[in-house]
């Protein structure tokens, strides 16, 4: 099994949820996060006072899937996310030994 995991822009969720759900991709776990890369932040007015935003906001999404899909998911999570604008995220690919479906006791590419 594979975990292909992403990092993306809060504002994509749906276009991403969507692209997934077309392509019969049923499962995704979302986590509000917050980090930064390149950009180190984004610096924003407020009332007059300029201020850095250190750590801006993503959304951390997961998707597990058999060995053979991560590149086909990692590419309709792509496009979905992309904006063109820097902080679009990043996707990479974890490999998984063991998965189980806690309810049947299912395990590997049945527990997907």
């Amino acid at each position: 099994m594979k975990l292909v995991t992403a990092i993306v822009k809060p504002h994509v969720l749906d276009d991403v949820k969507e692209a997934l759900h077309a392509d019969g991709i049923a499962g995704l776990t979302v986590t509000e996060v917050k980090g930064f890369g390149r950009q180190r932040g984004q610096t924003e007015v407020y009332r007059g006072a300029e201020y850095t935003i250190d750590f801006v906001p993503k959304l951390k999404l997961e998707v597990l899937v058999a060995p053979g899909y991560e590149a086909k998911v990692a590419e309709i999570v792509a496009s979905a996310a992309r904006t063109g604008k820097i902080g679009d995220g990043k996707i990479w690919v974890t490999s998984l030994d063991e998965v189980m479906r806690i309810r049947t006791g299912e395990t590997g590419v049945d527990a997907i």
